[in-house]
């Protein structure tokens, strides 16, 4: 039997495509629902379109629909209109995380960042060996690859300051590539460290991504929480545990509490995410 297929976001789309396209009215229009479709979660994982099965073809005017390739063409389009909202939701989504941890206000700013920012290129050494390295050269092209997939309009360089290695993200959509709390931004550099130190099984270099500055922006939330958090232990005289994170912000934590001898800070559990507690330091003596 000769059949055609519509999709949309309902079953109730999908036979008002039909009854478009076959030039009828839904009490004539013919047809079996296939999938009734699902929203997914939030509407952006796991959706399925719902879709419907439109036979006796003969009893609709041959005019009234068009070629199979032009129908499938159509589709394709509704398709990246959806997909093309979903991922401007997303978007929406992931900036308004983005601006909990970053300041947009140029009051807000210190003029600190600007500084890091400008000497992680300044005190860079353009002759390094680690620059022309074979597995460094490789971890660049590949987070290029991966911004370029990402988003467009921006622009990746490298640098090394002090035997580390930085990556320097700049333009494009930052807060798709930062992510939630800076997710998306972990996620890239513990791959691009895993191609770095491919080889490296005694002497590993450190990798390090940054994207419009947010590092610095994160490395001072992070020392005004564990000064906030050590001051709240000495009141309370219990101790305090940070919810688990990566090792480069642990020893955020861990410096920023050092110089105070009235507190001691550990990380405890295994794994990537360990957690950090922080204690009051009691004297054996008191």
């Amino acid at each position: 039997m000769t059949y055609l297929e519509f999709v949309g976001k309902t079953a109730e789309d999908a036979v008002q495509k039909a009854c478009k396209e076959l030039n009828t009215s839904k009490e004539k229009l013919k047809y079996d629902v296939v999938s009734f479709g699902s929203t997914g979660i939030f509407g952006l994982v796991g959706t399925k379109k719902a879709k419907i099965r439109v036979h006796s073809l003969d009893s609709y005017p041959k005019k009234s629909y068009r070629e199979e390739s032009q129908r499938e063409q159509s589709q394709r389009e509704e398709s990246q209109r959806e997909e093309s909202q979903r991922e401007e939701s997303q978007k929406n989504e992931n900036q308004k995380s983005v601006k909990e941890e970053r300041p947009h206000s140029k009051k807000e700013e210190s003029p600190e960042p600007e500084k890091e920012k400008k000497s992680d290129l300044d005190d860079s050494d353009p002759n390094d060996p680690l620059l022309s390295d074979e597995y460094v050269q490789k971890g660049f092209d590949v987070l290029k690859k991966i911004v370029e997939a990402i988003t467009d309009d921006a622009a990746v360089s490298c640098s090394v300051r002090q035997g580390q290695i930085f990556f320097h993200i700049q333009g494009g959509n930052s807060a798709v590539l930062i992510g939630k709390h800076g997710q998306s931004l972990e996620a890239m550099q513990f791959l691009i460290d895993k191609i770095i130190n491919k080889t490296r099984f005694k002497q590993k270099v450190r990798v390090r991504i940054d994207i419009e500055g947010y590092l610095r922006v994160r490395e001072d939330n992070l020392t005004k929480l564990a000064l906030r958090l050590g001051e709240k232990v000495k009141r309370s005289k219990r101790p305090e545990t940070v919810s688990p994170m990566n090792a480069h912000d642990r020893r955020i934590i861990h410096l920023a509490l050092k110089n105070d001898s009235t507190l001691k800070t550990q990380s405890i559990g295994s794994g990537y995410y360990r957690k950090l507690v922080i204690f009051p330091h009691r004297n054996r003596y008191s």
